[in-house]
């Protein structure tokens, strides 16, 4: 099992078809019995949703848009400050609105245009090979459900605020689009589950945290951290690596940390030359050659 999957609580059926996301005991909404209501509630949405048919629409309470406002408006002064230039243009492309949650299927009518991008639902985890593999058709599955209220700026997995807000400002953007589908692309060439694991980190270190240089300063483009409150300003902190996709493929990561390691590119056409060309040339040959390339993880 990767790692990205301990992001995710476990979601069950019963044989009565009841739906229960099983929270962990620390999580913020552990003991909130509405909130995990709610949480079953809209896992049972994604359950129940049949692909070629529009996401569902999720009733989101006044409390959940609130936090999703809450996070917006938190987020939109360090996008400023702290986010690369490509990703700006893609927010700036895509309109999300701030004051709501939007809607899944208001999202693939933004994005349609764009990038042709579509986003379905997801109850939580989605096996790696086909979540990462429908991104080669422009699919990004997606959680509906939202971080709990008494803690707005901290998640301890990924709900829509990091699916819409950090991704879909990303998928609007062609270049982009572009990168994520060469690895939805990669994915579906590998056969091994090393050459996979090997690819998800790539992707990891990439898409989700990775940082360029631009004008002399460091800027985040990976979702990860643009999405997180807390963790996009620790990256002033992180020991940045030059991009090595042989290191960055065999890199391990604490999931439950900030990332103390992060590798660093020198513009946005060095993410599209070394992360895109590894994407667009992986396979199980290439990817055994690289892990040999380096010994150890750094």
């Amino acid at each position: 099992m990767f790692e990205e999957a301990q992001l995710y609580a476990p979601v069950t059926r019963s044989g009565e078809g009841d739906v229960t996301v099983h929270l962990s005991d620390n999580h913020p909404g552990a003991v909130d019995e509405d909130y995990r209501a709610r949480r079953n509630a809209l896992a049972a949405l994604a359950i129940e949703w049949q692909p070629g048919t529009p996401p569902p629409i999720a009733p989101y309470t006044d409390a959940e848009h609130e936090v999703w406002r809450i996070v917006c408006a938190e987020l939109h002064g360090l996008h400023e400050r702290l986010a690369c230039a490509t990703y700006l243009d893609g927010k700036e492309l895509l309109r999300l609105p701030e004051d709501r949650i939007p809607q899944l299927v208001e999202v693939n009518e933004l994005l349609k245009p764009l990038t042709g991008f579509r986003y379905v639902p997801a109850a939580g985890l989605v096996p790696l090979l086909d979540f990462y593999g429908s991104l080669a058709d422009g699919v990004f599955h997606s959680t509906q459900y939202v971080r709990h209220h008494s803690v707005p700026l901290y998640t301890p997995e990924p709900d829509v605020l990091h699916e819409v807000f950090g991704h879909g400002n990303c998928l609007a953007h062609e270049r982009f689009a572009a990168l994520y589908r060469l690895a939805g692309e990669a994915v579906r060439r590998v056969q091994t589950p090393t050459a996979l694991e090997f690819v998800s980190k790539v992707f990891w270190f990439s898409l989700e945290f990775g940082v360029v240089r631009e004008q002399g300063e460091v800027r985040t483009y990976g979702a990860g951290l643009l999405s997180s409150f807390g963790e996009i300003q620790q990256v002033a902190h992180a020991d940045l690596r030059p991009l090595d996709i042989s290191r960055m493929g065999v890199q391990t990561y604490d999931i439950t940390h900030y990332q103390p390691l992060l590798f660093c590119a020198e513009g946005f056409n060095q993410v599209e030359d070394v992360v895109g060309a590894f994407f667009a040339a992986a396979d199980d040959d290439l990817v055994s050659r690289l892990m040999h390339d380096v010994a150890a993880p750094a």
